[in-house]
Protein backbone atom coordinates (compact mmCIF):
# COMPACT_ATOMS: atom_id res chain seq x y z
CA UNK A 1 0.00 0.00 0.00
CA UNK A 2 3.11 2.65 0.62
CA UNK A 3 3.58 3.20 -3.18
CA UNK A 4 -0.60 4.19 -3.74
CA UNK A 5 -2.55 4.43 -1.16
CA UNK A 6 -6.17 4.57 -2.55
CA UNK A 7 -8.03 7.61 -2.08
CA UNK A 8 -10.55 6.10 0.26
CA UNK A 9 -8.39 6.22 2.93
CA UNK A 10 -9.04 10.00 3.13
CA UNK A 11 -5.33 11.07 3.41
CA UNK A 12 -4.63 8.21 6.56
CA UNK A 13 -1.07 6.71 6.91
CA UNK A 14 -0.15 3.37 6.31
CA UNK A 15 0.22 2.72 10.00
CA UNK A 16 -2.95 4.46 10.93
CA UNK A 17 -5.08 2.51 8.19
CA UNK A 18 -3.79 -1.15 10.13
CA UNK A 19 -4.66 0.05 13.24
CA UNK A 20 -8.33 1.06 12.01
CA UNK A 21 -7.88 -2.90 10.27
CA UNK A 22 -7.18 -3.48 13.76
CA UNK A 23 -9.93 -2.42 15.64
CA UNK A 24 -12.34 -4.00 13.27
CA UNK A 25 -10.80 -7.63 13.42
CA UNK A 26 -11.07 -6.94 17.42
CA UNK A 27 -14.71 -5.96 17.21
CA UNK A 28 -15.09 -9.44 15.43
CA UNK A 29 -12.65 -12.10 16.87
CA UNK A 30 -14.74 -14.80 18.27
CA UNK A 31 -17.74 -14.39 16.25
CA UNK A 32 -18.40 -17.36 13.66
CA UNK A 33 -18.30 -16.37 10.20
CA UNK A 34 -16.81 -13.05 10.66
CA UNK A 35 -14.39 -13.09 7.98
CA UNK A 36 -16.98 -11.28 5.29
CA UNK A 37 -17.55 -8.06 7.60
CA UNK A 38 -14.16 -7.62 8.28
CA UNK A 39 -12.98 -7.89 4.75
CA UNK A 40 -16.22 -5.63 4.13
CA UNK A 41 -15.41 -2.75 6.90
CA UNK A 42 -11.50 -3.23 5.58
CA UNK A 43 -12.45 -2.49 2.27
CA UNK A 44 -14.77 0.52 3.37
CA UNK A 45 -11.59 1.93 5.00
CA UNK A 46 -9.20 0.84 2.18
CA UNK A 47 -11.66 0.98 -0.64
CA UNK A 48 -10.24 -2.24 -1.78
CA UNK A 49 -8.24 -5.24 -0.37
CA UNK A 50 -4.73 -5.25 -1.95
CA UNK A 51 -2.37 -8.05 -0.56
CA UNK A 52 -0.68 -6.33 2.35
CA UNK A 53 -4.45 -5.99 4.25
CA UNK A 54 -5.34 -9.67 2.95
CA UNK A 55 -2.08 -11.23 4.55
CA UNK A 56 -2.61 -8.37 7.75
CA UNK A 57 -6.31 -10.12 8.18
CA UNK A 58 -4.79 -13.47 7.76
CA UNK A 59 -2.52 -13.33 10.17
CA UNK A 60 -5.28 -11.54 12.53
CA UNK A 61 -7.64 -14.14 12.58
CA UNK A 62 -5.15 -16.90 12.16
CA UNK A 63 -6.24 -18.10 8.83
CA UNK A 64 -4.37 -19.07 5.95
CA UNK A 65 -4.11 -16.43 3.15
CA UNK A 66 -5.61 -19.05 0.46
CA UNK A 67 -8.93 -18.58 2.76
CA UNK A 68 -9.24 -15.17 2.73
CA UNK A 69 -8.17 -15.07 -0.65
CA UNK A 70 -10.72 -17.16 -1.78
CA UNK A 71 -13.32 -15.62 0.07
CA UNK A 72 -12.27 -12.71 -1.84
CA UNK A 73 -12.12 -13.85 -5.08
CA UNK A 74 -15.34 -15.78 -4.42
CA UNK A 75 -17.38 -12.89 -3.92
CA UNK A 76 -18.11 -9.78 -6.45
CA UNK A 77 -18.90 -6.90 -3.77
CA UNK A 78 -14.49 -7.16 -2.83
CA UNK A 79 -12.22 -5.81 -5.18
CA UNK A 80 -8.44 -6.49 -4.81
CA UNK A 81 -7.56 -3.41 -6.90
CA UNK A 82 -7.98 0.64 -6.33
CA UNK A 83 -11.75 1.66 -6.97
CA UNK A 84 -11.92 4.29 -10.23
CA UNK A 85 -13.45 7.13 -10.48
CA UNK A 86 -16.28 6.06 -12.76
CA UNK A 87 -17.62 2.57 -13.32
CA UNK A 88 -18.36 1.18 -16.76
CA UNK A 89 -20.31 -2.10 -16.81
CA UNK A 90 -21.08 -3.26 -19.84
CA UNK A 91 -23.44 -6.11 -20.23
CA UNK A 92 -23.06 -9.68 -22.28
CA UNK A 93 -26.31 -11.12 -21.33
CA UNK A 94 -28.22 -12.78 -24.19
CA UNK A 95 -30.06 -9.83 -25.49
CA UNK A 96 -27.19 -7.34 -25.61
CA UNK A 97 -25.05 -10.29 -27.15
CA UNK A 98 -26.87 -10.96 -30.36
CA UNK A 99 -27.30 -6.93 -30.30
CA UNK A 100 -23.84 -6.20 -30.95
CA UNK A 101 -22.58 -6.45 -26.93
CA UNK A 102 -19.27 -7.54 -27.86
CA UNK A 103 -18.37 -4.12 -30.59
CA UNK A 104 -19.30 -2.16 -27.79
CA UNK A 105 -17.15 -4.03 -25.37
CA UNK A 106 -14.10 -3.76 -28.33
CA UNK A 107 -15.04 0.17 -28.56
CA UNK A 108 -14.55 0.63 -25.07
CA UNK A 109 -11.08 -1.15 -24.85
CA UNK A 110 -9.99 1.03 -28.00
CA UNK A 111 -11.04 4.22 -26.63
CA UNK A 112 -9.63 3.62 -22.79
CA UNK A 113 -6.64 1.37 -24.03
CA UNK A 114 -7.60 -1.01 -21.41
CA UNK A 115 -8.89 -4.71 -21.38
CA UNK A 116 -12.32 -5.46 -19.12
CA UNK A 117 -11.29 -5.83 -15.64
CA UNK A 118 -9.28 -3.02 -15.94
CA UNK A 119 -8.45 0.48 -14.75
CA UNK A 120 -7.10 3.07 -17.28
CA UNK A 121 -3.60 4.21 -15.99
CA UNK A 122 -4.91 7.55 -14.28
CA UNK A 123 -7.73 5.86 -12.61
CA UNK A 124 -10.18 7.44 -14.41
CA UNK A 125 -12.41 4.47 -15.63
CA UNK A 126 -12.68 0.87 -14.42
CA UNK A 127 -14.46 -1.40 -16.55
CA UNK A 128 -16.16 -4.50 -16.25
CA UNK A 129 -18.25 -7.19 -18.15
CA UNK A 130 -21.68 -8.11 -16.38
CA UNK A 131 -23.98 -10.58 -17.27
CA UNK A 132 -27.39 -8.59 -16.91
CA UNK A 133 -28.49 -5.09 -15.91
CA UNK A 134 -31.80 -5.42 -16.13
CA UNK A 135 -32.77 -3.46 -19.58
CA UNK A 136 -32.75 -6.53 -22.23
CA UNK A 137 -35.01 -4.53 -24.53
CA UNK A 138 -33.11 -1.78 -24.95
CA UNK A 139 -29.71 -3.96 -25.68
CA UNK A 140 -27.04 -3.62 -26.14
CA UNK A 141 -26.80 -1.43 -22.64
CA UNK A 142 -23.76 -0.13 -20.50
CA UNK A 143 -23.48 1.70 -17.36
CA UNK A 144 -21.11 4.85 -16.01
CA UNK A 145 -21.87 4.83 -12.62
CA UNK A 146 -25.47 4.81 -12.26
CA UNK A 147 -26.53 6.21 -15.62
CA UNK A 148 -27.66 4.06 -18.31
CA UNK A 149 -26.60 4.31 -21.94
CA UNK A 150 -29.39 1.77 -24.18
CA UNK A 151 -29.12 0.63 -27.71
CA UNK A 152 -25.51 1.93 -27.96
CA UNK A 153 -24.03 1.59 -31.14
CA UNK A 154 -19.75 1.25 -31.12
CA UNK A 155 -19.63 4.57 -33.20
CA UNK A 156 -21.24 6.54 -29.75
CA UNK A 157 -19.10 5.28 -27.27
CA UNK A 158 -16.19 7.95 -27.68
CA UNK A 159 -18.57 10.77 -26.81
CA UNK A 160 -20.13 8.95 -24.17
CA UNK A 161 -17.49 8.54 -22.38
CA UNK A 162 -15.96 12.15 -23.05
CA UNK A 163 -18.93 13.26 -20.93
CA UNK A 164 -17.05 11.51 -17.69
Amino acid sequence: MSEKSPPETYGLSESAVFDKISEVVEKYRGCDGCLIQVLHEAQDICGYLPPEVQKFIAKKLDLSLSTVSGVISFYSFFSTSPKAKHSIKICLGTACYVRGGEKIVEAIEKELGVKAGENTPDNKFSFQITRCLGACGLAPVFMVDDDVHQRVTPSAVKDILARY
